[in-house]
């Protein structure tokens, strides 16, 4: 049989066992899998027989698993010789850059770090021939050991299959200079917070999580002459060195500071010329103690935090404890359900030396001010794992918008969960001493109205950091609809919406793709075990901070 059509529980090889699907497409699938002879967590790609680039992406596979730099995820095992192909690849733990941005532009200098030694390991691997054209957000990780790592060498753009014109209109079949405007729109994000177009279409519903993850999630870059607008342009934050660099790297201009940046290698140097002295460590935060693991192509988003980026960028929580968000000031978060008023635990950026040596020197190179602080709070230490029903639908996705939301707890602040800003928050209620709402009811959520009737082909929701709550998500009529207000407000499995998928170990992010052709008007997100409130032993409490659902137009 097939491994595409495997069941958790089964191994390959004798050795590695299939756990949880964690993604897929039309031909392929994603699994996270446990090797154990060596009692290791490692992610499997396996194929359907008939996936037409089986032979290019083992080509792709055993390509990459020569090389041997740490920063780039490592390939342990291809086998191609049954009736499905399989690729055994490193579990690669972490942060991606589409998670960090979810509360607004990084800080100049850890910007440049991250894309710097991004650009030195590709680099290593163009040097050996190889090329990874398709980098998104979802390729450039962080590392609980503290370390940079590019996921998808090669296999993405296999999986992606062939890659549209860039939305700039510029072609490219230079690998090294496709790598290389890729680095330079990853350094564009983290600047800015927006995505400068190019590849952040491409190929999504056949691709990998990790291509370009994130980059649905972050708005377009405003244009000038339908090109984008330099970073500097975005915000003045930018220093004009930096913004010189990106420019003569992603939009191929020359300038005063040089020629245009044509690899990954020449973009390493002219980035490293403006790191601060000590080296690309002293620009990057040390890892959080506790830290997500997470599979090559799947990221996990931070909880909004304190901290937001420049002016003129998209929202993000207001820096320093006792900020508001979302309306909720940390130190009197609300009623806080049935158990009276909760704080929570504020985020103290780390202002060290390194700061002010970091300012002279962008001083000295022309720029504003470089400010270091600490990476924003890691993932849950235990990581939901992706829950969709059967295959992803191959349907044409298009955004579906909610017209309004309500909540059975906390129902002023149901909105926020679909405001498109992800530093704002609904939460449920919080209960003491037990999940299940401390024993006084089996379920609450949200319940969002379409406004007609619809099909979901994918629903991806941010929850809160700390696993892991137990989610149902349905869909149904008006009448589902209104007997949430009566009694059922109150049970596990409301009556009348049928429920199109689930997981049991949601934090973070998930995407949960659907096949089920039922249709609603009503989308309902149901909660049945709450996880724990973070900071505060006893208590259990879940957030969303924002849903995005799709379906066939």
């Amino acid at each position: 049989m097939s491994t595409y059509l495997s069941e958790p529980g089964t191994r390959l090889a004798g050795r590695y066992r299939l756990e949880d699907q964690i993604g897929g497409g039309s031909g392929w699938a994603l699994w996270k899998a446990i090797d154990e002879i060596l009692a290791r967590a490692v992610t499997v790609l396996v194929f359907a027989g008939g996936f037409p680039r089986i032979r290019e992406a083992v080509t792709a596979a055993r390509a990459a698993s020569r090389l041997t730099d740490s920063r780039l995820s490592q390939v342990f095992d291809v086998d191609d010789s049954g009736d499905g192909a399989y690729i055994v690849m490193e579990w690669v733990a972490g942060r991606s850059l589409g998670d960090m941005l979810a509360d607004g532009p990084l800080e100049v200098a850890r910007a440049v770090a991250l894309v710097t030694e991004a650009a030195q390991a590709l680099a290593v691997a163009h040097e050996a021939g190889l090329a990874h054209l398709r980098l998104g957000p979802g390729s450039l990780r962080w590392t609980p050991g503290g370390g940079v790592k590019i996921t998808g060498l090669g296999i993405d753009a296999v999986l992606a299959g062939p890659e549209p014109p860039a939305a700039d209109g510029a072609a490219c079949d230079d690998p090294a200079l496709a790598d290389t405007r890729g680095l330079a729109r990853l350094l564009y994000a983290g600047l800015t917070g927006y995505w400068p177009g190019g590849a952040s279409g491409t190929g999504e519903a056949e691709a990998p999580d990790g291509i370009l993850h994130g980059a649905a999630a972050l708005p377009p870059a405003p244009m000038r002459d339908g090109i984008p607008c330099s970073p500097r342009q975005v915000s003045a934050a930018v220093p004009v060195s930096i913004d010189s660099v990106v420019c003569r790297a992603l939009f191929q201009r020359q300038s005063r500071s040089g020629s245009a940046i044509t690899t990954p290698a020449a973009l390493a140097d002219a980035l490293a010329r403006l790191a601060p002295p000590g080296g690309l460590a002293g620009s990057l935060p040390p890892p959080a103690a506790a830290e997500s693991p997470l599979p090559a192509w799947r990221g996990a988003p931070a909880a909004p935090l304190a901290g937001g980026g420049p002016a003129g960028l998209p929202p993000s929580a207001s820096a320093g404890p006792g900020a508001s968000r979302a309306g909720r000031p940390a130190d009197a978060d609300g009623p806080g359900g049935r158990h009276g008023t909760r704080g929570r635990a504020g985020n103290v950026p780390a202002r060290a030396l390194i700061g002010a040596v970091v300012v002279l020197v962008l001083a000295a190179a022309g720029a504003t001010a470089w400010t270091i602080s600490r990476m924003p709070a890691r993932p849950p230490a235990h990581r939901a794992h992706h829950s969709g029903q059967g295959r992803p639908s191959t349907a044409a996705n298009v955004m579906l918008t909610p017209v309004s939301a309500q909540g059975f707890d906390n129902g002023d602040a149901a909105k926020y969960a679909i405001d498109g800003n992800p530093s704002t928050d609904w939460h449920t209620d919080y209960y003491l001493g037990n999940p299940v709402f401390g024993n006084l009811k089996k379920g609450t959520g949200l319940l969002l109205d379409m406004g007609r009737p619809v099909r979901l082909s994918q629903v991806t929701i941010q929850f809160g950091p700390v696993c892991c709550a137990h989610v149902h998500i349905g869909i149904g009529g008006a009448s589902a609809a209104a007997a949430l207000n009566g009694p059922g407000a109150e049970v596990a499995s409301p009556q009348g919406f049928t429920t199109v998928a689930s997981t049991t170990h949601a934090a973070g992010t998930d995407t949960f793709h659907v096949s089920s052709t039922a249709r609603g008007q009503y989308v309902l997100v149901w909660f049945t075990s709450l996880p724990p409130l973070q900071g505060s032993p006893g208590k259990y409490e879940a957030q969303i901070y924002n849903i995005v659902l799709r379906g066939p137009g």
